[in-house]
């Protein structure tokens, strides 16, 4: 198994849940380090090799004579894309595409790409369904886009087979907050430990299917035992829809007092709301289980104040 960004927060939450559930597998490391950490991947057993999935070179090396690649490996968040569109691009999409060829040169069977649920953009549906129109209002959701189209082409045109998980706010144990890209969750825990205000851009009521990491992780474990793939892309998420606020009334309820809130205006980028039909994810990982955001809050918490 080669896992690209394995040193990533869903990376190295990955290799250590596939190390207790599969312990006889073999698991490779691609990760150039630029945004996730060595740290990460301390407690681990893995395989590690330090570079780009630019680097045509050293992502076939790594590639060779592994059975499946889960292809993590990006640059994430909407605010980052916007401030810098190209690096995005050449991350998320050529480096997808040099994943595929790595895979079609290599002659691996199955490839699991990340996705994400802002390629829906602005449409207004709910919940959100794979077969909606989208209508990505960011660079980083135009280099989601093509990152499934180019695993479903590479699924239609080599017979590669190919799963494209849309995530849907994935946090969790291991999520950084200490950089200005930071997810909402990371923040707001950080800013709370600390004292501060919580940062809202808009008015709070803006909503999300938020996503824990464990459970992303069995999606990944099950789908790779299985081989399943997908002609089309498949949202990876419960069918929840949480608002801002809602988020901070339970990390209120999970640190017993009060937390103050600014709000500012709304970034460029970002929708509105956003929710999963499951019925496809139902189909293909029948068992996979859902974990409850206050339980996930709970677990994500306690790592912060382990960590701090």
């Amino acid at each position: 198994m080669l896992v690209t960004g394995g040193a990533g927060f869903i990376g190295s939450n990955l290799v250590k849940f596939l190390n207790r559930k599969e312990p006889a597998w073999s698991i490779r490391v691609l990760d150039d380090f630029s945004t996730g950490l060595e740290t990460n991947l301390e407690d681990s057993q893995a395989s590690i090799t330090r570079g780009s999935i630019l680097d045509e070179i050293t992502l076939n090396k790594a590639a060779e004579g592994v059975n499946a690649i889960i292809h993590l490996a990006a640059i994430g968040s909407v605010p980052r894309s916007v401030a810098a569109p190209r690096s995005s691009h050449n991350a998320n999409a050529t480096g997808t595409l040099n994943v595929l060829e790595a895979a079609r040169g290599n002659s691996i069977e199955h490839v699991i790409v990340a996705s994400s649920s802002s390629v829906y953009g602005s449409s207004t549906v709910m919940p959100r369904v794979e077969s909606d129109v989208t209508r990505p209002l960011s660079p980083y959701a135009v280099t989601k886009l093509a990152t499934e189209a180019y695993a479903n082409a590479y699924h239609a045109s080599y017979g590669l087979k190919t799963l494209a998980l849309r995530f849907f706010n994935v946090y969790g144990p291991g999520q950084r907050a200490d950089h200005a890209y930071a997810a909402v969750i990371p923040r707001f825990i950080s800013a709370a430990l600390a004292g501060e205000d919580i940062q809202v851009f808009g008015d709070g009521e803006q909503s999300r299917d938020f996503t824990y990491v464990d459970s992303v992780c069995s999606a990944l474990h099950s789908a790779c035992l299985t081989i399943t793939h997908s002609a089309s892309p498949v949202n990876l998420a419960f069918g929840t829809q949480t608002t801002l606020n809602e988020l901070v009334r339970l990390l209120e309820t999970e640190f017993g007092r009060e937390l103050h809130v600014k709000n500012h205006e709304a970034r460029p980028g970002d929708v509105r709301a956003s929710q999963a039909d499951r019925t496809l994810l139902n189909t293909l990982l029948p068992e996979l289980e859902q974990t409850e955001l206050a339980i996930g809050l709970h677990r994500t918490v306690q790592w912060f104040l382990d960590n701090a």
